[in-house]
């Protein structure tokens, strides 16, 4: 494979999944792990994304602004939210985790709608303060520079302390019969508590993460109870998740 094919394939991946690791794309492409390290290193130099300890992670994901047009499938991640918007009412209390898709749908919550929102992200926070009708609780904790959300034992805890209506999450992986997983044991621990958290667990997943999986599992599929893609329900690719107790929209 030639190196402009290799790196368009790199790009392609954190695109796709916001963070990836090194081993993963040098077992991918089968080549060895120092070739993938310096492709990362070049494409950093370049601006293409983020070279980060064992991995590299999208500039889309990374970004200090709410808005910006780094943002992977953007359309398809509006239309995801704004699925979402559907399920809220006022005076509703909602978890809305990190993530791109998520940061879209706290972009779009209308202005005139009362909420209480619970993030442990800092860009979703920062964008539901514009909101004048949210309450916004941030749930501390240690924060990770690359992600810029809250994490460790500290965020867990607080987690366990609260109950949410709805808690809109993402997943870097998700198959109909796996369920949801992570390559990251960390995000998966975080991701398990907001499930705990949550009367009802909503996924928001473009259709491209759709049949794929990592190595460490955050749920079954049925702990979901709504799954939000950019496709319409009838769509083939979503027919094996049907076959779950899950609501598919």
């Amino acid at each position: 494979m030639l190196k402009e094919e290799r790196q368009q394939t790199i790009l392609n991946e954190v695109a796709l999944h916001n963070r990836i690791l090194l081993t993963d794309i040098a077992e991918t492409l089968d080549v060895s792990i120092d070739t993938i390290r310096r492709d990362v290193k070049e494409l950093d130099a370049e601006q293409k994304l983020r070279k980060v300890h064992g991995g590299a992670i999208s500039l889309g994901f990374i970004t200090n602004s709410a808005r910006n047009t780094n943002i992977y499938a953007l359309d398809q991640k509006t239309k995801i939210a704004e699925k979402a918007l559907s399920l809220l009412k006022d005076g509703g209390v909602i978890f809305v985790d990190g993530g791109t898709t998520c940061l879209e749908l706290a972009r779009l919550i209308p202005q005139e709608i009362e909420l209480t929102c619970f993030t442990l992200s800092l860009p979703v926070a920062m964008e539901l303060s514009s909101k004048p009708n949210v309450t916004v609780i941030f749930i501390g904790g240690q924060i990770s520079k690359d992600s810029q959300i809250a994490i460790g034992a500290n965020t867990i805890h607080n987690l366990s302390e609260i109950k949410v209506d709805y808690g809109f999450i993402g997943t870097g992986y998700v198959d109909s019969q796996y369920g949801l997983t992570e390559f990251d044991w960390d995000i998966v621990q975080l991701k398990k508590a907001v499930i705990k958290a949550a009367k009802k667990t909503v996924l928001l997943c473009i259709s491209e993460k759709l049949n794929s999986q990592h190595r460490y599992k955050t749920c079954d599929i049925n702990a979901i109870n709504t799954m939000i893609t950019e496709l319409e329900p009838t769509n083939n690719l979503l027919k094996l998740f049907k076959n779950h107790d899950i609501k598919i929209l």
